[in-house]
């Protein structure tokens, strides 16, 4: 296997639903202009509360990608 070289950049997805469909928002809108992905960690998970009530869920995920020249 030839070696190569990836880069991982952090994003941070939001969702009225759920923790899951935050992730899979980063991973969808960097998957509009990345090539290659690779791995996507959630390395956090946190909510945003008004009023007492959960409106929305963030997840911050790490997304590597292959690196070319």
């Amino acid at each position: 296997m030839a070696e190569s070289v990836y880069k991982i950049i952090e994003l941070v997805g939001t969702s009225t639903n759920s923790w899951e469909a935050a992730a899979k928002a980063a991973v969808g809108k960097a998957a509009k202009s990345l090539r290659d992905l690779r791995v996507a960690e959630v390395s956090e998970l946190d909510m945003t509360i008004e009023k007492g009530k959960v409106v929305a869920y963030r997840a911050k995920v790490k997304l590597s990608f292959k690196y070319e020249d």
